[in-house]
């Protein structure tokens, strides 16, 4: 039966977002920036709900207080799963994201993306695109919106070990405005990589913003210890919780 749950949600998460792309594109473009976030903010609430309904996860948003308000900064967050993709979206007021070029030229998403007002990277050119990601950034966040960054670039499966990419640290340096850690335990519900999705209580954590002013080297250590610390804790608890239905903590670290 989990099996077929997990496919129907993973079926109907592709289908779903797939159907609202074409049915609001048009509806998009005609939209100011600002209102057209309101677009993908309402998918992901429907795929908060689907999930619920369809594998019986349940969802807890902590130090949503320490969400900046109407100012610009970064948001740096874990990145686990596809879930945090959408969930963080939901409690930032003006967004954009740094994601890589390639997205960029798939149909619909890109044309969205685009209207979006995102930052599209080259990461075959890393110098010239961490400049030109900052330039792009500044002058965004200059807008009072919110950049968000996954610093470890890509999806990591639950309890890997960490690997933070410089460019967090470089645009923290160059930009100098506020970052906003995120961490979550998504992964251990919706596994990279995997077609099964798991019960028991997701769980996405707004940690207190890091001001600027620090050395890279103060500012990357910071980082690191307050996503990993808050990630961890949240891992080891998902795993705890007597309605997880998943794997324990070991098959994850074997």
């Amino acid at each position: 039966m989990r099996a077929v749950r997990s496919i129907l949600f993973v079926f109907l998460f592709n289908a779903g977002t797939f159907v609202q792309m074409v049915f609001w594109l048009p509806v998009a473009f005609i939209l100011p920036r600002k209102l057209f976030w309101n677009i993908p903010k309402s998918w992901g609430w429907s795929m908060l709900w689907m999930q619920h309904l369809l594998i019986g996860t349940r969802f807890e948003f902590r130090g949503v207080e320490n969400v900046p308000q109407d100012r610009g900064y970064i948001m740096a967050a874990k990145h686990q799963s596809s879930w945090e993709t959408y969930a963080t979206l939901l409690f930032l007021n003006n967004p954009s994201y740094i994601l890589k070029r390639e997205l960029m030229f798939i149909p619909f998403f890109g044309w969205l993306a685009t209207k979006g007002d995102v930052i599209p990277v080259n990461r075959g050119k890393q110098r010239e695109a961490l400049k030109a990601m900052n330039k792009e950034a500044k002058r965004q966040i200059g807008d009072n919106r919110q950049i968000v960054i996954y610093p470890e670039g890509t999806r990591k499966t639950a309890f890997a070990e960490p690997a933070y990419k410089y460019g967090i640290t470089h645009m923290y340096q160059d930009i100098e405005v506020p970052v906003l850690p995120a961490a979550l335990n998504s992964g251990i519900f919706w596994p990279r990589n995997s077609l099964l999705l798991y019960r028991g209580t997701c769980v996405l954590e707004f940690l207190p913003v890091i001001e600027p002013g620090l050395d890279a080297e103060t500012f990357s250590e910071e980082l690191v210890e307050t996503i990993e610390k808050a990630t961890a804790k949240l891992l080891d608890e998902g795993v705890s919780d007597p309605e997880y239905d998943g794997p324990g903590r070991d098959y994850y670290v074997q």
